[in-house]
């Protein structure tokens, strides 16, 4: 979330693109910021970031009254907001949203093999193009735009604003307390305290047992599925299976399915899929069109390309990630069809879960042009840093969390340690949700961030 103080006019380097009101009473303004790729050269190469601003007239009647709004905002490709769920309780609270796409996605010059410049062009080229796009200038965006809109504030509280970090959007907050906190009012983060490693094999050794753990719910629930998924591997492994936007359907690929296991309501998507594959093969002696069409729309990695080939580095500070996933999938046999497949029938295999492998960029079809960029980002150990602990340790604003005892994706006990690192940080615990717990129940969640953003102690 980014509460600011602006009020609607355009910053001298941003472009209000458009201003309308939708029916729900929001005024939008959408903006787009010319921001260094680079910011060690501020005279290079630029790229766009957009933002929407997002105002509720029911708090801003007039517009001069616009400039009294405190900003509040998170990251991602972002959608245009309603005014429910947890969009309406920020904006009853008297802030106005400022939506940012991170840079390389939505409409931040988003990044795919076909949206690549013209002189990026080697693997080598590729690769070092988009280590500009990882957390650390994700936060400078931030704060450009910040200093854009709210740089001409004469009071220093009125400069700042808060920040809202939702999983991804979380690890960002922290390193904008690590770097930039003069410009943080204060922080909100959902599912998102952020393992503060070099390098991400400890953060794949402990949400492995979160997967296996879902994996077992999943059989407990659906036990009928265990021969069914059988079947569909064997049919797979036996029959090159082609999607239709021409990206292959192997073992491995469908075993990423279950990366749906870790938000409300994963486990039954993923048995429907599982349902209509294993009435396809019993029907057709084929899985059809329209199946293999709904599994694709599952797995979003051919769209969002950024978030396959920079997901293992966004744990890297100057060591090398070397295919993390992997190699810890690698200790678990319910996670390998080939030795699964030689068993009986009763026994399961393992959907994997939030996890990037090297046959991705073999199995999808718009990764395949950055299979070799991959591997050299695979194998980079110049990361540099995306938190600073000393500054942590001594951190003044205000952290407020909810942090769900069952996340797949972030794992608990990294989460407490977290915690204890970051001054000033106070927790909502709850095994009631899971990572998505913002929009499963987000009435509940942000009123819990209000309460714990109070720090009123019995």
């Amino acid at each position: 979330m980014t509460p600011s103080n602006q009020g609607g006019a355009a910053a001298k380097s941003s472009i209000v693109h458009e201003s309308y009101t939708i029916k729900e009473g929001l005024k939008i303004i959408e903006r787009f910021f010319s921001v260094p790729l680079d910011y060690s050269k501020p005279k290079g190469e630029r790229i766009t970031i957009f933002a929407r601003n997002v105002i509720p007239k029911s708090k801003a009647p007039k517009q001069e009254d616009e400039a009294k709004l405190p900003f509040c905002g998170p990251g991602f490709e972002i959608n245009l907001p309603s005014s429910g769920g947890y969009v309406g309780e920020i904006h009853d609270k008297g802030y106005q949203t400022l939506w940012v796409d991170q840079r390389g996605t939505g409409l931040s010059t988003p990044l795919s093999p076909d949206t690549l410049p013209e002189h990026v062009k080697t693997d080598e080229e590729i690769a070092q193009y988009l280590k500009h796009f990882r957390a650390d200038n994700i936060v400078r965006d931030c704060e450009f735009i910040r200093l854009e809109l709210l740089g001409h504030k004469e009071l220093p509280e009125d400069k700042k604003w808060t920040l809202l970090g939702q999983s991804f959007g979380g690890f960002c907050a922290i390193t904008y307390l690590s770097f930039h906190s003069e410009g943080v009012k204060e922080v909100f983060i959902t599912g998102g305290l952020a393992p503060l490693v070099e390098q991400p094999d400890l953060v794949y050794e402990t949400v492995v047992h979160q997967v296996l753990k879902r994996n077992e719910a999943y059989y407990r629930k659906y036990p009928q599925d265990i021969k069914r998924i059988r079947d569909i591997l064997a049919y797979l492994d036996s029959t090159e299976v082609i999607l239709p936007n021409g990206g292959q359907l192997t073992p491995r690929r469908w075993q990423q399915l279950g990366i749906n296991f870790g938000m409300h309501g994963g486990i039954d998507s993923v048995h429907q899929l599982v349902f209509r594959a294993s009435n396809d093969l019993a029907l057709f002696k084929k899985i059809s069109y329209k199946t293999l069409q709904s599994i694709q729309n599952q797995q979003t990695f051919d769209g969002n390309p950024l978030y396959a080939i920079l997901h293992e580095p966004i744990y890297c500070q100057g060591q090398a990630a070397n295919w993390s996933a992997a190699r810890t999938v690698q200790n678990f046999d319910s996670f390998s069809w080939q030795k699964v497949k030689a068993q009986d029938d009763s026994s399961p295999i393992f959907f994997t879960g939030e996890m990037i492998f090297p046959h991705m960029f073999d199995d999808y079809t718009n990764l395949r042009p950055w299979k070799g960029a991959a591997e050299i980002l695979a194998r980079d150990s110049s990361w540099g840093p995306l938190y600073d602990l000393d500054q942590l340790k001594k951190n003044e604003v205000k952290v407020s969390a909810v942090t769900y005892f069952n996340d797949m994706y972030v794992d608990f006990s990294l989460a407490q340690r977290t915690a204890a690192t970051i001054q000033n940080t106070e927790q909502y615990i709850t095994n009631q949700l899971v990572h998505d717990g913002i929009r499963k129940d987000s009435v509940d969640v942000m009123r819990k961030l209000f309460k714990l953003s109070k720090r009123e102690f019995d």
